[in-house]
């Protein structure tokens, strides 16, 4: 419960201090909650609805339909509850593998899985974000202002975006090219002296996309189109919730730059060392679509808003899901877990014998 609470504790002390500084009483009555805005805000909401019936899709096509609709839900709010208690860089989506192994999925494969929706969710951003870079004026990202915070951001945006670029070439060389290939230049790589200590995760990195790889060299091109149109209804769904809050209070904004701008969070977002991002992310976000607005206040008010809808509750729904996803089979140690599903066709064989071997001393 303590790992719960720290995210909350860092998100709710930015808030405060975002509020101390930048609220404004005047503001806060000047806004009417009325149809309009009431009816923006439950867009939002079902926007966020969209994106885990994404995700929830998504699970249910890389299982083969195995996993029944409630259970690739289940999976999917538990990744969003890993996600928002461990820092941004680190990713708790990894777990994922662990929570469908609860499903019944078999611990290999599943790590299978999970390695392929890395893959795909990389995919996504490299590929939109130059289309998006192309469509909207580049003043709109990052010319707006000249100020120390908008060229930082515009910085760390590339540079995170040319990791971004290379890590998802590794895997698409990894898991569809040339797998083997690239386990070997990595436990190469990682021979050297100074990288040394992180070889036996690179070797089963590398395995992982060797078995990927098996597993995605059979699938059709209509299983690709279904598993990566999931994955852009779910990114999509998640950057329109913003819009939503926008269309709700701030009507007259330019939408397609309100658009645009959430795929630069996200990125720079990707590197937060905060779990799920909190308190850079609404610090970020009142920082970042200040001059849309003209009033720090608003962007806050908008902040906690998106805030609460794309992260919060998924820390709440988490807090109730993780004593039964995180309790009987993934008890064990996760090695005990892993050595079972790779040994799984030889236990398989030594059962059958056995049972073989008892019938013929019956006789």
């Amino acid at each position: 419960m303590w790992k719960v609470l720290i995210p909350v504790v860092i998100g709710l002390t930015v808030v405060v201090w975002l509020f101390r500084r930048e609220f404004s009483v005047k503001v806060w009555d000047s806004i009417h909650f009325d149809v309009h805005v009431i009816v923006c805000i439950l867009l939002a909401w079902l926007c966020m609805a969209g994106r885990d019936f994404g995700l929830t899709w998504r699970f249910r096509s890389l299982t083969d339909r195995e996993l029944t609709w409630w259970q690739a839900i289940k999976v999917n709010f538990m990744c969003e509850f890993t996600s928002a208690v461990t820092p941004s860089a680190v990713g708790g989506s990894s777990l994922g593998m662990i929570f469908l192994h609860h499903e019944g999925i078999a611990l290999g494969r599943a790590t299978t899985l999970m390695m392929t929706t890395l893959f795909l969710d990389e995919l996504f951003f490299v590929v939109s974000c130059p289309i998006i870079v192309a469509i909207v004026p580049y003043d709109e990202l990052f010319g707006f202002s000249h100020t120390k915070f908008e060229i930082g951001l515009r910085w760390v945006f590339w540079i995170v975006y040319a990791v971004l670029f290379a890590w998802t070439l590794i895997l698409f060389l990894g898991i569809i090219l040339k797998p083997e290939g690239v386990r070997k230049a990595l436990i190469w790589l990682f021979g050297w002296k100074l990288l040394r200590r992180w070889q036996p995760a690179v070797i089963s990195l590398g395995d992982s996309m060797v078995a990927t790889a098996k597993s995605l060299r059979t699938r059709s091109w209509k299983w690709w189109g279904e598993v990566f149109g999931a994955t852009a209804l779910t990114w999509t769904s998640r950057y329109l919730v913003v819009n939503a809050l926008f269309l709700g209070f701030v009507p007259a904004a330019n939408q397609l730059v309100v658009f645009a701008r959430q795929f630069v969070v996200w990125v720079v977002l990707m590197v937060s060392p905060t779990p799920g991002g909190s308190g850079v992310s609404e610090w970020l976000f009142t920082e970042y679509y200040g001059d849309m607005l003209g009033n720090a206040s608003v962007a806050l008010i908008i902040a906690l808003f998106w805030r609460i809808i794309t992260y919060y509750v998924y820390l709440i729904v988490g807090v109730f899901l993780a004593p039964s996803m995180l309790s009987g089979r993934t008890a064990r140690p996760v090695v005990a877990d892993l050595e079972i599903a790779i040994d799984s066709t030889t236990a398989d064989s030594d059962i059958k014998n056995k049972q073989d071997d008892r019938t013929a001393a019956e006789k």
